[in-house]
Formats: structure tokens, sequence, C-alpha cells
């Protein structure tokens, strides 16, 4: 049952903020303007709804009319038919919103166990992930990159920018394993490794207020492959925020440029850590949901020799891994996304 009151406090809420914009919004527009962005779908959904139900009362009031009860009869039927689906969808439209939702998005990649072939696999997630923004027509820049000595890499920091990015991504937290024959192994066994991904919502300047005196700033000779790559002077910077121990690091061959990409991510990353610690008081449970961004978590395995990846969180296997590992990842993350939403609703329905 779709709660009434509810829809009309969400009206009333989006016709405010209409109004509010309208007189111009004062030092407050960019948050009215992101709320008003969230509210205008449910808004248009809420009317859709009360439409319908306007119908319905419309069709029940010519029963009474001879001549137009077999019309209202089938209009009748046919509404009540379509009227489930409906409430089913604006349902899922009055879910809480993760307020991060919106938000470009960090996305931090390190091998795990298995060496050089860990390593190699995390820059195929790397490509894969830049595949995906790019059909998503999203912006994608890598913030900081280490690689192997095979072309593998042994760290790297993107940044996501576009339209609902974390809301897509924010799944893919967590252990992902490969099972694969190496281009390292000559014997055609099958090895077995793994990367961690985290994918963080970036934090804007409200969010996350830093004192300079937490700051430790240092200042270091990048180092890279090898020839060319290797810079020659102190340019690279380390940034250690003393209360949590949170260490990032930038290696642009400008001080001034990794300054400020290390800022970016420190308060990201700080800004997710209070996100965690939230979302762990109020949920107890917190680390058996989907979504959950415990990054010790086997999320996912990708199987070369049989063609298929397996997320073993709703148990969705797809034959299809060549195609995700070229960035065509809709169908696990609609699944995900769908899971996630049939728990919140069968725990406000409880």
């Amino acid at each position: 049952m779709v709660p009434m009151e509810r829809l009309q406090q969400i009206t009333e809420r989006f016709e405010y903020l209409e109004a509010k914009m309208a007189e111009g919004g004062g030092d407050n527009i960019a948050a009215l303007g992101r709320e008003y962005a969230q509210l205008r779908p449910v808004v248009e959904e809420i009317r859709t709804y009360r439409e319908m139900l306007d119908d319905i009362e419309g069709a029940k009031g010519m029963l009474d009319d001879p001549e137009m009860k077999a019309l209202a009869e089938a209009e009748l039927w046919d509404l009540r038919e379509k009227l489930p689906a409906l409430e089913a969808t604006l349902q899922l439209a009055l879910l809480p919103r993760d307020e991060a939702d919106a938000r470009p998005a960090m996305i931090e990649i390190r091998p795990g166990t298995g060496g050089e072939e860990a390593a190699l696999f995390a820059a195929d997630l790397l490509r894969m992930y830049q595949r995906y923004a790019e059909a998503c027509g999203w912006r994608f820049e890598i913030l900081e990159e280490q690689q192997s000595d095979l072309g593998g890499i042994r760290e790297v920091v993107a940044h996501v920018k576009g339209v609902n990015v974390f809301a897509r991504l924010k799944f893919e937290s967590g252990v992902h394993r490969v099972q694969r024959v190496p281009e390292t192994e000559s014997g055609g066994r099958i090895h077995t490794s793994a990367a961690t991904v985290a994918v963080l919502p970036e934090a804007e300047d409200v969010d996350i207020q830093i004192d300079a005196n937490d700051l430790r700033i240092d200042t270091m000779r990048s180092s890279g492959a090898g020839g060319q790559h290797v810079n020659t002077t102190d340019s690279a910077v380390r940034i250690t925020h003393v209360p949590t121990g949170t260490v990032v690091t930038s290696s642009e061959k400008s001080q001034h440029r990794n300054r400020e990409i290390a800022m970016q991510v420190l308060k990201t990353r700080l800004y997710d850590l209070e996100r965690s610690r939230v979302d762990g008081e109020r949920s107890a449970n917190r680390a058996a949901q989907v979504g959950s961004g415990d990054r010790s978590e086997r999320i996912r395995t990708y199987n070369f020799p049989q063609g298929r990846m397996t997320d073993h969180r709703i148990n969705l296997t797809l034959y299809k891994l060549d195609q995700v590992m070229a960035g065509d990842l809709n169908e696990v993350i609609d699944a995900l996304t769908a899971d996630a939403q049939a728990s919140m609703l069968a725990e406000m329905g409880a």
C-alpha cells in the first residue's frame, strides 16, 4: 500500500523547492538544485499514480449509467491491471536515497594474492572500468598509477565523473578473483589470484573540514618504470592525516598539481571513513548487505577457461566474460541494484 500522506509531503516539498528556485535560491541555490533534481522523477511518478487513481474513481462513477456501464467496466479492468506495476514503480522511487549516489567517484585498484598475475589482473580491471565509463559517457581520469615490470598495476587511483557514477559503481567494492592461465605460466596450469577494488564517493568541501595542523606533508622524488619516466626533482607529494593515519601520495610532474590531487583523494577517503562509521552505527548487519563496501569480501570470480563471471553476493553467473571484461557491466550492475532495492523494500515492509 502506497502511503498517501508521504506522497503529499514529497509533493509539497518539491513545490516549495520549485518556488525557492524561481525566487533565485540565494546562497543555497546549488543544494536546492540537487534536491529538486532528485525529487523531480519521484514527483512525476506520484502524479502519474494519482492520475490513475482519479481515472479509477471516474470509471466507477460511470457504472451507474446504463449506457456507459460496459465501457466503464472495461476501463476499470484495464486500469486495475496496470495499477500494481505502477505502485511497484512508485515504491521503488520512494526508497530512501543515498545522498552520494549522484556524486562522482574515486576507484582504487590494488593487486592482492597472486604476485605478478594479480598485478596484470588489476590492469585488466582498470581497462574494464575505463571502457564501462566510456560507454556511459563519463570522464575517466587516472590520478595516480604505479605499474609493475610486466605492465601490470601495483596501485591505481582514478577519478570518474558523470551522471550517477557512484550509484552505478558502488557495488564494485570488494575482492575480485580471477582463475586463468597466467602469461607467466609455461606449463598451462590455471592459477587463482585476486585484486581489490574500492569505490568511494567524491567528497565535497562542505563534507570534510580538515585542520591544517592535522596534516604532515612531505615531498620526494617520483619513482617510475625508469628512463624518462623518473622525475629528477622532488615533485611527488605525500600527505599524512595524523589523527586517522591515512596516507595519500601523488607523483605527477607538477608539485602544485600533486598537492591538489592528494588533498582531493584524502578528503574522499576521510569522507568514506565517516560514511562507514555512520552506516555501521545505523545497521549492525551492514556487512551482510549487498554493496556494504567491505573490501575484504570476495564478491566476484572471473573464470577465463569457462568464459564465465560469477557474482557471489546474488549468485549471478554470466557466460559472457569477454563482454564483461570489455566493459559490458550493465547486466550485473542492474541485478545488484535490483537486489539491493528488494532488500530495502522487504525491510520497509517488515
